[in-house]
């Protein structure tokens, strides 16, 4: 923990060296600027005094700050280790608990006292705390065991369960340690602060002095040796800071190593202890039950075999001991007659070979009788584990009289000196215990408890298994080496238990009190292996090294970077104003490259028109229209390099107004209908009802996108092939078992496509898309996310080809431009509309069977569909087709699906079937009179079939059929059955329907209705006074001839100044098409006076200091003016809009857009 605050300590030092670079860059900076200029310099000296001054505010605000933060650091850190005490005294409490299992209960020793008597003989238990001497490190308890009759008191030793106050000093020692620590890192750090505070302040009135004498650069060496001097002091500073971290935290870990071990050995040596006295208590007891019914009761009530049960029953109690057993007190004079009541000499000890009795199997027989001495102690009760002990005199042994006297003269138990167990060959002792006569007093002294003396209870205890049922219990933290010591002869200290001491580090020793005063012993402990290195304080004081010379790195790093940072940034900005310099004339020259080869083209492509336009013989109009052609291909070719360019330097934004999807699609097919009827490829579009008719966004980029895509598939595509656009939205294909035209294509793929011929499968094209569903839109009430997909069955794309597709002028094969045509510029720009709409784009393709395109674009709903006049003139009022009805025969379900797409469009429902053999069942079952027509597809007609069906139909039923190119064969065949049918060309579309159907059909009281010329559609500018301003002739002309083939009274101007005057209100003009560049007045200038006069015109009128008589009764004046321009530049178009413009037409322009642009301000009818 306290290696992740050193890091944290260094990360914050970090941020704040980071934050003195930054400012010493930008003064570094701002001194380069103000260099630049001495006036400068001069006004912002005052300022710079007051900048001082807030920065020593600063600074001692941040002082402030950090001493906060420490104090509040060292507040947690004492709360913490606090807790941490409060846990550790609570686990010692446990701890007590554990061992107070062990002592000696009142209903334990009232037990073998009750088998003897019905009532209890023992009335209480007291257990009173006594301190030990300075060297004890324990709580000692005596248990004062009371018995009634004035028996004698019993003191038992052991432990009480509670709380040792002083058993936390260690804890408190080290935690005063350790916040001394703390203590003492606050104070450097604070120390160190206070030294480098003034030092970024002197640095900087240095430099300003060094700046008011010498020049820039000798100023910023200067500054940089100051730097370099400062890194010097910062790096020793920080070397030191890592030599002391490591001494610091290496000290608490060495401090924390001997507290575990002491915590450790301590335990252990307090468990041992606890668990000998537990035992020794349990003896004791015994021998207050024989003074009591062995020597009280006459007579007496314990024997051999009574003594011999009860010991071995209770065993467990003792389960340290090897052996009990009773010797009777004997004088010299009553030898004899002893002697002769047990029918046994007593033997005499025999200690030449060992001194222990209790533990060694003898054979008493061949043992001597005991010789002649003032007393004897031979064993007249044993356990059955040491039974072969009887008869054998105590006190002939020397050790062994000395340890008996000793015991009845203090009246507590006696320990011998260690020796060795013949059966476990373990060192163990002998516990001695004096029993009196029931009726000594309690205060008595050591001639008295002599004289009372009657015998003498013995029991032998086996170290080394005590001390391995205590480190057994301890067995998760046998982390250290245990050794158990008799030290009563310090020289030569016996090892009673553990192995051979190594020095491994730590030693800690434990004293050992087991109640006998003249025996002493001691635990040691030490750690199993040697310590780890301090790998803490070595990674915290290796990381603030590794910190510290990281930052002298990035600081000596950044002062050799700043001078030279100063010298990059002048060139910088000189660089910067020479890029903004080429950007701007970069669009200069983009708008001055397409106005002036946009310019000429106009005058190209209007002249070749207006010349298609006369009689010409078949090869003179060849030669026109291959001349149109290659003009709009030339200018096809200027508009994708030129929106790569501004695709590129992020200048192309997008249109937001509402345009209708069908229109799109319907204008995209119209463009292209030729080529594919060249090609005999068969051009179908589909747009799903589930979309609405009218979105807001840019349809001009969105038929670019759709157009440049079917232009690749019929470039790629051979002959009876086919391409299908379709649009759905994009939840639809989610699910594409519910899209309807969809759902014939799993069977029979090959069959039921538009051609026959196989196709890729679509839902692969789309599969990669990240966002397919509009459920990912932010706004998605407000948005929807539309699928558009062209289909083909072209040559494919090669596998190894296709990673590339998108790249700008880049083809799948290096022969495909000659080959094909084209630059391969096309798929890069619409894969950049598409992202540009939000969408995305993919595809599949198989070399051989086809590719598929897919791409999706975000548009704005729009709640109300209003289709403009524009629509209404080129699609006129188709009310009198809705509520026909209609039968379609196509063996394809997809065609026929394609086909009832458009009739439903015009309000005709549609009934579809496969043949003519179920046209015919259908025709049976339902009057053929309910059928205004029926459209057969060419690619369904057969000859007896089909004229036994039209014969079958009534006079009123139009027969129509759809073809790609009208068969001589098929209209033969009709012609020669008397019947009439209408062909329909192929692709289909909305104008061409409305334009069959109403050359053939009556509806009410209305004659067969002409089909109009497309030159005639509009009627909206018949009569319309138009004035057209151009500089260039060529433009004048051909503008003047577009517009008069609508019907429009057109007058043709050269310059500004002149269409100002004939602008001026009053004037009879309805409409202006202004050229932008122009001599003496511009077209932006031109419309400001115009705008300018018509807002004076219109404030007389409204305030009434002029009469609407006097500018021809109109009370608003507001002349539509629509810009000619060559330019394609964004900010073309914006300027048009904010000098008052209403619109404008790209150069060169078709007779239709002309049109379409005027047309949109005059109302029809």
């Amino acid at each position: 923990m306290l290696f992740l605050a050193v890091l944290e300590f260094s990360r914050f030092f970090l941020k704040i060296y980071k934050w003195v670079f930054v400012i010493m860059s930008l003064n570094c900076k701002i001194s380069g600027l103000n260099g630049t200029s001495s006036k400068m310099r001069k006004l912002k000296e005052p300022m710079r005094g007051s900048n001082s001054g807030w920065k020593w505010k600063r600074l001692l605000l941040f002082v402030w700050v950090l001493l906060v933060a420490f104090g509040f650091g060292l507040f947690v850190f004492k709360v913490v280790f606090r807790k941490k005490m409060e846990i550790n005294g609570t686990r010692d409490n446990k701890s007590l608990v554990l061992v107070d299992q062990f002592n000696v209960s009142n209903k334990l020793l009232q037990e073998p006292a009750s088998s003897f008597f019905e009532s209890d003989q023992i009335t209480d238990l007291k257990c009173t705390k006594q301190l030990g001497g300075k060297s004890s490190t324990k709580h000692e308890i005596t248990s004062s065991l009371k018995v009634p009759d004035g028996a004698q008191s019993l003191e038992l030793w052991g432990q009480c369960p509670i709380h040792d106050d002083k058993s936390l000093s260690i804890y408190e020692k080290g935690a005063r340690e350790h916040n001394n620590g703390i203590l003492k890192v606050c104070m450097w750090a604070l120390f160190i602060i206070s030294l480098c505070s003034p030092i970024p302040c002197v640095w900087k009135n240095h430099k300003e002095k060094m700046k008011k004498k010498e020049h820039k650069q000798s100023s910023s060496r200067n500054a940089g040796k100051w730097m370099k001097k400062l890194l010097v002091l910062f790096v020793l500073i920080g070397v030191t800071a890592s030599i002391w971290l490591f001494w610091y935290l290496n000290d608490g870990i060495q401090l924390r190593r001997r507290e575990t071990i002491a915590n450790m050995c301590d335990e252990r040596a307090r468990m041992l202890q606890d668990q000998f006295n537990v035992s020794m208590n349990h003896v004791h007891a015994l021998a207050i039950l024989v003074s009591t019914f062995y020597h009280g009761k006459q007579p007496p009530a314990i024997d051999q075999k009574t003594f011999g049960e009860y010991t071995e029953r209770t065993s467990f109690e003792r389960p340290l001991t090897s052996g009990v057993a009773y010797a009777l007190r004997v004088h010299h004079s009553e030898r004899e007659k002893f002697e002769k009541e047990h029918g046994w000499t007593i033997k005499k000890m025999d200690t030449e070979d060992q001194d222990q009795t209790l533990a060694q199997y003898c054979d008493p027989e061949n043992l001597d009788p005991s010789p002649i001495q003032d007393e004897y102690a031979p064993v007249i009760l044993s356990q059955e584990t040491v039974s072969h002990i009887v008869s054998i005199d105590m006190m002939s042994g020397k050790e062994d009289r000395e340890n008996i006297l000793r015991a009845r003269a203090s009246g507590k138990g006696v320990l011998t000196s260690p020796f060795k167990l013949l059966k476990s060959n373990h060192l163990g002792v002998v516990l001695t215990f004096a029993v009196y006569n029931p009726h000594l007093h309690q205060d008595a002294t050591p001639e008295e408890r002599s004289k009372a003396t009657v015998g003498y209870l013995g029991a032998s205890y086996d170290v080394p298994s005590l001390v391995e049922k205590l480190l057994h219990q301890l067995a998760s933290k046998q982390t250290i080496v245990v050794n158990v010591y008799d030290t009563t002869n310090v020289s030569a200290a016996i090892n009673m238990y553990g192995p051979d001491e190594i020095d491994t580090g730590f030693l800690h020793i434990s004293s050992l009190d087991f109640g006998d005063p003249s025996r002493k012993h001691e635990m040691r402990c030490r750690f199993k292996q040697r310590p780890s290195p301090p790998w803490t304080a070595i990674l915290a004081s290796g990381g603030v090294l590794i910190i510290t010379f990281l930052l002298g790195h990035i600081f000596y790093a950044a002062i050799n970077r700043i001078a030279a940072v100063e010298h990059d940034y002048r060139k910088m900005m000189e660089l910067k104003h020479r890029a903004e310099a080429a950007d701007v004339a970069k669009s200069q020259f983009l708008a001055t490259v397409s106005h002036e080869i946009r310019t000429p083209m106009n005058g190209v492509l209007g002249m070749l028109q207006m010349l298609m336009d006369t009689n010409l013989d078949a090869k003179q109009l060849d030669f026109a229209q291959t001349a149109h052609a290659s003009g709009k291909d030339l200018i096809k070719l200027i508009n994708e390099v030129l929106d790569q360019a501004k695709i590129e330097s992020g200048r192309l934004e997008l249109e937001a107004v509402p345009f209708e999807l069908h229109t799109i699609l319907d204008n995209v097919v119209s463009l292209l209908s030729t080529k594919s009827q060249e090609k005999g490829i068969e051009l179908a579009v589909y747009v799903s009802n589930q979309l609405p008719e009218v979105v807001v966004g840019d349809p001009g980029r969105f038929r670019q996108i759709i157009t440049n895509l079917v232009e690749n598939s019929l470039k790629f595509t051979h002959d009876r092939g086919h391409i299908f656009v379709s649009v759905h939205l994009a939840d639809e294909v989610a699910h594409e078992n519910d899209v309807k035209i969809f759902k014939g294509l799993k069977s029979n793929v090959g069959c039921n496509t538009l051609s026959g011929l196989p196709v890729v499968d679509r839902k692969k094209s789309w599969e990669n898309f990240e966002k397919l569903s509009s459920k990912d839109l932010i706004n998605e009430s407000e948005k929807i996310k539309i699928l558009v997909t062209v289909e083909d069955t072209g040559v494919g794309i090669p596998v190894k080809a296709q990673s590339s597709i998108f790249t700008p002028f880049m083809q799948a094969d290096s022969s495909t431009s000659r080959t094909y045509g084209g630059t391969g510029i096309g798929l890069s720009i619409s894969k950049r509309l598409v992202g540009l709409m939000n969408g995305e784009i993919g595809f599949v393709s198989e070399p051989g069977t086809g590719s598929t395109f897919s791409f999706t674009a975000v548009f704005m709903k729009k709640e109300t569909c209003s289709l403009d006049t524009v629509l209404q003139q080129y699609h006129p009022d188709t009310s009198e087709f809705r509520g026909l009805r209609a039968l379609v025969i196509d063996q394809k379900n997809i065609r026929a699906e394609v086909t009832r797409y458009h009739l439903e469009r015009i309000g005709i429902s549609v009934e579809i079937t496969s043949d003519f053999d179920s046209a015919q069942s259908y025709q049976s079952a339902i009057d053929s009179a309910v059928f205004a027509m029926v459209l057969i597809d060419q690619e369904v007609w057969d000859k007896e079939s089909g004229l036994a069906f039209l014969r079958g139909l009534k006079s009123s039923t139009k027969l129509f059929l759809l073809t790609n190119s009208v068969s001589p064969t098929i209209q033969d065949e009709i012609l020669l059955a008397n019947l009439v049918a209408t062909f329909v060309p192929k692709p289909l579309r909305l104008s061409v329907l409305i334009s069959c159907f109403q050359e053939t059909i009556s509806v009410g009281d209305k004659s067969v209705l002409a089909r109009r010329n497309p030159s005639t559609l509009g009627t909206l500018l018949r009569d319309k006074r138009i004035l057209v301003v151009d500089d260039n002739i060529v433009n004048r002309r051909v503008a003047e001839g577009a517009l008069k083939k609508y019907g429009a009274i057109v007058t043709c101007v050269e310059s500004g100044k002149t269409a100002l005057a004939k602008l001026k209100p009053p004037h009879s003009f309805h409409a202006c098409f202004m050229d932008l560049q122009m001599p003496e007045m511009d077209g932006f200038e031109a419309t400001r006076q115009i705008r300018r006069l018509e807002g004076i015109v219109n404030e007389q009128i409204k305030s009434g200091e002029a009469s609407i008589e006097m500018f021809g009764n109109a009370g608003h004046w507001h002349t539509p003016i629509l810009a000619m321009t060559a330019d394609v530049i964004q900010a073309t178009d914006e300027e048009c809009m904010k000098c008052g413009m209403d619109g404008y037409v790209s150069k060169p322009f078709e007779e239709e857009q002309l049109y379409s642009a005027a047309a949109c301000f005059f109302k029809s009818g």
